[in-house]
């Protein structure tokens, strides 16, 4: 199992602490994210300067906040600047996020997402780019701009001609596209414990089974509120903060009519609590939604134990299909927790 550290909103030397902090506790990888916060690659960038070891990623990158093609280059770049360490997670985020911030039209969001991946390998092969796709089309076709448009390569050679894709998808079409063509699959909820719900079980599997052998095996990122301590305070504390991330996203992270997070938690078995956490959102706020949030829920997407449970919690997780473990760094004790993993994870391996 590998151990990432999410090193959320942080920017200019902090973000540049928690870098070699991660590196230096035996994390695997740091992993950027960007919203409408500040801006992932550029950040990146900067931590390919003062990190030497440690996988760096966007964590995610919106398909809709840049061409394709940049998309590309950015990477290609990244993965320059990192000696080969840059790994590329996209996603299609919401319509709110999308044409509020970005002023683009929400369209055709897995489409767009499959073109993308699809014209970045490309690119990262050298390839001529033409594409012809349901959402992007290379170079414009008759009838749209000048007319004047070339298809085109990349100008220098890349580090690596294939940078692992990881995408964020929530949906039954978008996790069959993901286990079908992506390097990795960024879940959100994802139970770490206890029996896959039936919401994405169907979809991975006939992922699996379009998926090309070259591939490899599926990769899968689960974790956020992960927690290794003897310090019962410390664990409530992790257990609280994530309760109050999911009446987050359930209740305020999408428009009310269309909230990809609320239906998520309904199809994970909690349709009558995710109402209720958006109910309390809208009419008495954050405290009071995630008094709403139930603890098995809680209890299945976190992972905030005592150093004894913890190898018997890592086993559930790599039994449900976990192979990247996310921890984030809103905790005070982050570094020691990334350690005690890192110590458990390595005495596994060579248990094997």
């Amino acid at each position: 199992m590998q151990i990432v550290v999410n090193a959320n909103s942080a920017a200019g030397p902090e973000i540049a602490r928690i870098a070699v902090a991660a590196e230096d506790a035996g994390a695997d990888a740091v992993w950027v994210p960007e919203a409408y916060g500040w801006e992932a690659i550029a950040r990146l960038g900067y931590l390919a300067a003062v990190t030497e070891r440690v996988r760096l990623a966007t964590a995610i990158v919106n398909v809709y906040s840049r061409s394709p093609t940049l998309i590309a280059q950015a990477a290609a770049t990244l993965d320059a600047l990192s000696g080969g360490r840059f790994e590329l997670g996209l996603g299609t985020s919401g319509p709110q996020v999308v044409e509020g911030w970005y002023g683009v039209p929400f369209e055709q969001p897995l489409a767009r997402l499959a073109d993308t991946v699809e014209v970045c390998r490309k690119v990262w092969r050298r390839e001529v780019v033409r594409h012809t796709g349901t959402a992007v089309t290379l170079p414009l076709p008759d009838g749209r701009g000048t007319g004047l448009g070339k298809p085109l390569k990349l100008l220098p050679e890349p580090v690596r001609d294939a940078v692992p894709v990881w995408v964020a998808a929530l949906g039954p079409r978008s996790v069959r596209f993901t286990a079908a063509t992506a390097d990795g699959w960024f879940p959100i909820f994802y139970p770490m414990s206890g029996p896959l719900p039936d919401v994405w079980t169907s979809a991975l599997a006939d992922g699996r089974g379009e998926r090309a052998a070259e591939l490899g095996p599926l990769r899968i990122c689960a974790g956020g509120p992960v927690v290794v301590s003897d310090d019962a305070t410390l664990i409530e504390a992790a257990r609280e903060r994530w309760r109050e991330r999911i009446a987050h996203y359930v209740g305020l992270m999408g428009a009310p009519s269309r909230n990809f997070y609320r239906s998520l938690v309904e199809r994970l078995g909690y349709p009558a609590e995710a109402a209720e956490i958006h109910r309390r959102m809208r009419a008495d706020g954050p405290v009071a939604a995630a008094g709403a949030v139930p603890d098995g829920l809680v209890d299945a997407v976190s992972l905030c134990v005592e150093p004894t449970a913890l190898v018997g919690r890592l086993r559930a997780a790599h039994g449900n299909g976990v192979t990247h473990l996310r921890v984030d760094t809103s905790g005070a004790d982050w570094q020691s927790t990334v350690a005690a993993l890192r110590a458990a994870v390595d005495a596994e391996r060579a248990r094997e």
